[in-house]
């Protein structure tokens, strides 16, 4: 198993200003309170780091500002993806991935290509890509699902595809990958409400929302549930229930910004056509931060 990728990997925030601007001070308190505190690897520019609304040069600074804070302390995974091949190879090809050791790619959203279509996307990226990939498939923002016998296929023939973040939803789904993927294939868990029970049925981790404002105890539980110590790991699990919900309530990342902004390690600014939560919302995340 590629070890660099087994238990916690968080989906990073890219935190703003007031003016919306990024807000590289709190991103370093962000980074280094993971890192402190038992994240396994850090996850750049994906989905909840609101990479759609930042230009090439914001998204290149935040990866700077991730690259020097971490000071290769933990193994880093950046956002690559789109639902236009040509433009993903050209980031590739366009990109310093020097210190980054895999990318992360979402499957072609909107277009909802077929199988053989998202293979040949995915063969193309392989093809161009010169570190390690994961798949990313979330058919609830891609409007499109990667079947495993997809998943499993690009597993076989591709030696850099070395994992996939699955995050339907899908229990079913994530067993028949777990049962017929070979055998250092990563499957993550993309899903935080049920990354213990994948974890437990012989996933590789996960790549967490929750996971990077609660670094300590849900790193903790993802390895209890790699130790295969079920009622520890579920201890944490129950504790954490509510405010994984509260999180997803509304929208992604507008939840876990106002954890941190209850936590004091950033604003909940994001950037339209995302809206902060609503107070009720928030009320609900300062009294959970409050108690837990």
């Amino acid at each position: 198993m590629t070890n660099k990728f087994l238990g916690t990997g968080v989906a990073l925030i890219t935190p703003f200003k007031s003016d919306l601007s990024v807000d590289h001070e709190a991103l370093r308190a962000i980074v280094n309170f993971n890192i402190e505190n038992g994240t396994d690897y850090l996850v750049i520019c994906g989905t909840t780091g609101e990479s759609a609304t930042l230009n090439a040069v914001e998204k290149r600074a935040v990866v700077d500002t991730i690259v020097s804070t971490n000071n290769s302390r933990v193994p880093l995974v950046l956002g690559i993806g789109g639902n236009n091949t040509a433009a993903v190879l050209e980031e590739i090809s366009n990109t310093d991935l020097s210190s980054i050791d895999a990318i992360l790619s979402v499957c072609p959203y909107y277009s909802k290509p077929t199988q053989e279509g998202l293979y040949q996307h995915f063969k193309a990226i392989s093809e161009a890509c010169p570190v390690d990939i994961i798949l990313y498939n979330v058919p609830g923002r891609t409007s499109k699902n990667m079947e495993p016998n997809t998943t499993i296929r690009l597993a076989r023939d591709f030696k850099n595809i070395i994992g996939v973040k699955e995050a339907g939803n899908n229990v079913s789904q994530y067993l028949e990958l777990l049962k017929n993927k070979p055998e250092d294939f990563l499957i993550i868990s993309g899903d935080d409400d049920l990354a213990l029970g994948i974890v437990l049925a012989g996933g590789a981790g996960v790549i967490s929302v929750i996971g990077q404002a609660f670094p300590k105890e849900f790193s903790n539980m993802i390895r209890l549930g790699l130790e295969r110590k079920a009622s520890q790991a579920y201890d944490i699990h129950f504790k954490l229930m509510d405010i994984i919900g509260y999180i997803f309530e509304e929208n992604n990342p507008a939840g876990i910004k106002a954890v941190f902004e209850a936590l004091n390690l950033c604003q909940d600014a994001v950037r339209l056509p995302l809206v902060p939560a609503t107070e009720g919302l928030k009320l609900k995340i300062r009294d959970f931060v409050k108690s837990f």
